[in-house]
Parts: structure tokens; C-alpha cells; sequence
């Protein structure tokens, strides 16, 4: 099913020449809102009766490249697998030659006002069956950090963030979009307590944009409440700077998993890291 089309990525959706990891974030949302309405069970059903819609509980996506200003991108959204009440899809993005950006994988389960998991109405239930696929990307960060990487002691490093009403979204949660970009401004904290900055490190090429991850949601985050992220940095190469994830509230984890940046040139091909960009992950 074709969740979106031929949309032009728009200028909001940047953070300098290519468009900002949080993006795909937001394209997997609305694509979301797509399935849903196609199969008959709307986020704005489940929001009138209190419940929380298509709630993420296990997020992996994979970035081939990132679009650049005045780009196309098309998403193609499939489900491939679904439960009594759990329904997984896979989201492919491409540009407009048809070539992959980005895969990701998402499993859903929609929230009860009680904090329940909700079963799917079986005639949902059924459709979703009927209309699932036989595929299986990989996607999302290796298994384990490389085993080749030397060198040294990494850094750990945190932030903490009020959640406000610019943050949340109908359910009053924490909108999924802004969580990348929680992590993106630890990150960037973190350079600024090395001494250095994002605008130093750059040059001709965008450093430390997300390109592989694997979240698990444990549990919403509420409006009002401050969010912790701490981060542990697994692996610092050229290739990839490798960082286990805790977001947090309230004394308990809502979000864990591994991300892994990448430096892209300007055309949004993948580059490697040069030593000044991996230097503030090194102790």
C-alpha cells in the first residue's frame, strides 16, 4: 500500500542540506495513520475512546540515504505480521528514481484507557491477516558492536528534558518524532562539554545522523514529567559511532535499544568519519 506519495520534503523537515533523522520517524507515523484508515480501525476511533493508537513497542529502521533538499520520497507500507493485538509492518521509503532510502520494521499494539493492550476487533484482525506479506528485511544495528574495534575507553554522556506542550501529541504523550531528537541534542551536549560543536566538525559532510537503530518502547512518556536519556557509546569508528540508549522518567526505562550514526556527504551518500569527528566519543 502506498502510505505516501511523491511528497516533497519540506523545509521543516531539514536540519541543514538533508533532511533530519527524526523525519523518518514522522513518515512511519503518518504512513501508520494511512494503514489504519485503510483497514478500518483510525487513530481518531481509538483517541475518542481513550485509548492510545498504534503505540510502537519494537522500532528498527535502516537508512540507505538521506534526501536532500528538493527531493521526492515515496513510502510503500505492508503488514507482515499480526496477533490477537499486535500488528507489525514494514515501511519502505524510496526517492523518486525508485531507489531504496530507508527500510524500517515497526510492531504496533494499541493501548487501552487502563494501560492494557487491546485486542484487535477480529474483523481488523482478519484484514490485516489477509493482507500480510511474505518479507523480511534486515534491518536495524548488528547484533553486537565489531569485534575489530580498538580503541579504547568510549564515553557515556546524558541529558534530561522537560516534556511541554510543544512535546506531546493528542494522547498526551510525548510525541514519537521528538525522541530521536532528544537524543540527537544529548549528543550534540556532549560536543559542547568536549569543547567542540557540531558546526566545527562538519565541513563538507553532516556527521552523527542516524542511520541504524533498534528501540524497544517499554512504556509512554507522560506530558509533564522530565525525560532523562543516557547514553553509552559502544563503538567509536569510521564507519559508525555505535550508542546503547536509555530514555527514562519517573525512576523507570519508557525507551532502550542501539543506534547507530553515520556521516553522509551532501548528497546524502554514506561517508566515513574522520578522526575529529570521533574524537569526543573516546575517553
Amino acid at each position: 500500500m502506498q502510505t505516501i506519495a511523491d511528497r516533497r520534503v519540506q523545509f521543516g523537515e531539514f536540519a541543514g542540506p538533508l533532511a533530519h533523522g527524526a523525519s523518518f520517524f514522522d513518515w512511519q507515523l503518518i504512513s501508520t495513520q494511512e494503514v489504519a484508515a485503510a483497514f478500518d480501525y483510525s487513530f481518531a476511533e481509538i483517541l475518542a475512546d481513550g485509548g492510545i493508537p498504534y503505540a510502537p513497542v519494537v522500532v528498527a529502521t535502516s537508512v540507505e540515504r538521506y534526501p536532500h533538499l528538493g527531493e521526492t520520497i515515496s513510502v510503500e507500507t505492508v503488514p507482515r505480521r499480526v496477533g490477537d493485538s499486535s500488528v507489525e509492518l514494514v515501511y519502505e521509503i524510496n526517492d523518486d528514481d525508485e531507489n531504496r532510502l530507508a527500510t524500517a520494521r515497526m510492531t504496533h499494539v494499541t493501548i487501552g484507557p487502563d494501560g492494557a493492550a487491546l485486542a484487535l476487533p477480529e474483523d481488523v484482525r482478519a484484514a490485516f491477516a489477509d493482507a500480510c506479506v511474505d518479507r523480511d528485511p534486515s534491518v536495524g544495528p548488528a547484533s553486537e558492536p565489531n569485534a575489530e574495534d580498538e580503541t579504547g575507553a568510549l564515553a557515556s554522556f546524558s541529558s534530561s528534558f522537560e516534556i511541554h506542550s510543544p512535546h506531546i501529541e493528542g494522547a498526551e504523550l510525548a510525541y514519537f518524532e521528538e525522541y530521536p531528537r532528544f537524543a540527537d541534542v544529548a549528543l550534540e551536549h556532549h560536543l559542547e562539554e568536549r569543547g567542540t560543536s557540531l558546526d566545527e566538525l562538519r565541513g563538507e559532510n553532516e556527521p552523527y545522523r542516524i542511520r541504524d537503530w533498534r528501540w524497544e518502547f517499554k512504556a509512554p512518556v507522560q506530558f509533564e514529567t522530565t525525560l532523562r536519556v543516557d547514553c553509552d557509546v559502544l563503538e567509536a569508528s569510521d564507519e559508525t559511532i555505535r550508542i546503547a540508549h536509555e530514555l527514562s522518567s519517573d525512576g523507570r526505562t519508557n525507551i532502550e535499544g542501539i543506534t547507530e550514526y553515520g556521516c553522509f556527504d551532501r548528497s546524502g551518500a554514506p561517508v566515513a568519519f574522520d578522526e575529529a569527528m570521533l574524537e569526543p566519543f573516546r575517553t
